[in-house]
């Protein structure tokens, strides 16, 4: 790394911070809405078990992700063009060893087929729970066969979707986006019952529009605002460089000052 690509371990290059914070914040967000996690939380025996297995998990989840953010930086030390999705299987697989080709081929299916089991429990289990609050006709008994035939429809659009060969990052990107919109709005509403639905649907669209307006394109180098709307040469380096976190932090701040004006004007009432 230090011979090829030396910036990338140097303390005062900045991007290094923001692409960190960037995942961190788009991690976080996502996160806190994926329905998996939650039922986790709640088949917890108690608290002291819950803590306890919150604390491991993200001991070794820190390691875990160092290693493979490493294996990036040291992927792209060898080959700039390398995919950024494929980055750490291009690194291990640079040998082309058998073994370890079917190896990893079995862990990423392995790793493909729980994540898609657990998102499958997760959103039946939203349906039946709150379908009559979706469409009046998902309710009564036969909502677990409707369950299944919208698992189905959304299986065979996924299957659609992937077919397309689109960047599995880029896709997933796109999703933080819309959670870092949205995280503000709906936690801090289920503190403060004041915030109405049209409030929080306002604040997430809002903050879903600013932040896309920096959303940057599938290369990396401009977005809608920033090298379209306007000439790239108008905006700082800090810009053009970090869009990513820009768009991120723009979709997460725009409805925080929603909110909090909204606040603010009805304390003065």
């Amino acid at each position: 790394i230090k011979q090829n690509y030396p910036n990338l371990v140097d303390k005062n290059y900045i991007p290094n911070y923001t692409a960190g914070l960037t995942f961190f914040i788009a991690v976080a967000a996502t996160n806190l809405f994926h329905q998996g996690n939650w039922q986790r939380v709640f088949a917890a025996k108690n608290n002291l078990i819950l803590k306890s297995s919150l604390i491991y998990s993200s001991i070794i989840i820190f390691f875990i992700v160092f290693w493979m953010g490493y294996s990036g930086l040291i992927s792209y030390s060898l080959n700039s063009k390398v995919n950024p999705d494929l980055a750490f299987f291009d690194l291990i697989l640079n040998e082309k060893n058998s073994l370890i080709i079917i190896a990893i081929l079995i862990l990423a299916m392995s790793l493909t087929l729980s994540t898609i089991d657990t998102l499958i429990n997760a959103i039946s289990s939203l349906i039946i729970v709150n379908g009559d609050q979706i469409a009046k006709t998902l309710s009564g008994k036969e909502i677990k066969n409707k369950a299944n035939l919208i698992i189905l429809i959304l299986s065979i659009l996924v299957f659609a979707i992937a077919s397309k060969g689109y960047s599995i990052l880029y896709l997933f990107l796109l999703a933080d986006l819309l959670c870092c919109a949205a995280v503000i709005t709906i936690f801090y509403g289920f503190f403060n019952k004041k915030i109405n639905s049209k409030l929080a649907a306002s604040s997430i669209i809002c903050g879903l529009t600013f932040g896309f307006l920096f959303f940057p394109s599938q290369d990396f180098q401009s977005s809608i605002l920033v090298g379209n709307l306007i000439p790239i040469d108008k905006f700082s380096t800090f810009v053009t460089t970090n869009l990513l976190f820009i768009s991120f932090i723009v979709s997460l701040i725009v409805p925080f000052l929603m909110i909090s004006i909204y606040s603010l004007r009805n304390s003065f009432k």
